[in-house]
């Protein structure tokens, strides 16, 4: 009896042990996307919004208007093109660094990325900002939109409730007042 007893204690415990081991790569696996998906958030909570605003002040031109008003102006499937063209137009600059890379030029390679990602990222915010209307149009991109949108505002506020978020925010109001005083 104790025997029978002993055995099927240790055959729950082992079930039970099994049971979370199983679940922990997935756990981390869930950890790291939903890192990744934060920090996608959080690059388009603080880099997005002032590279649109930048990219708009900058389409106030005399001669960029027009543009700006014909880029309004696209049918829904012309402004999906328009959004994707960046990402197409930046895959050869991006290859060439990583050849710059793999070619010894770490640092240079290295810049162009970065250079390429801010520079990408600005066209593609004040390019959605231009073709969000004709893009909405489309019942999928509304609907992943809104999806996207919901999940941005949880994973956002969850974030801003943090510490780390509001150490970064007191860092960001600082730096920004010193930066004025200049």
């Amino acid at each position: 009896m104790l025997h029978h007893l002993l055995h099927h204690l240790l055959h729950h415990l082992l079930h039970h042990l099994l049971h979370h081991l199983l679940r922990w790569p997935g756990r981390v696996m869930a950890g790291l996307a939903s890192g990744l998906l934060a920090l996608i958030i959080l690059f388009e909570e603080w880099g997005w919004v002032p590279l649109q605003q930048l990219l708009a002040r900058i389409g106030r031109w005399p001669g960029l208007r027009w543009i700006e008003g014909w880029v309004r102006s696209l049918p829904p499937w012309a402004a999906v093109a328009l959004f994707a063209l960046p990402t197409l137009l930046l895959l050869p600059v991006k290859l060439l660094a990583l050849w710059a890379i793999g070619h010894g030029h770490v640092v240079l390679g290295m810049l162009v990325i970065l250079l390429a990602k801010v520079v990408g990222t600005a066209v593609v915010a004040r390019l959605f900002t231009l073709t969000q209307p004709a893009l909405l149009q489309l019942r999928w991109f509304a609907w992943a939109y809104s999806r996207w949108t919901h999940f941005k505002h949880a994973v956002l506020e969850r974030a801003r409730a943090s510490w780390a978020w509001r150490v970064a925010r007191v860092l960001q109001r600082q730096w920004r007042q010193r930066w004025r005083r200049r």
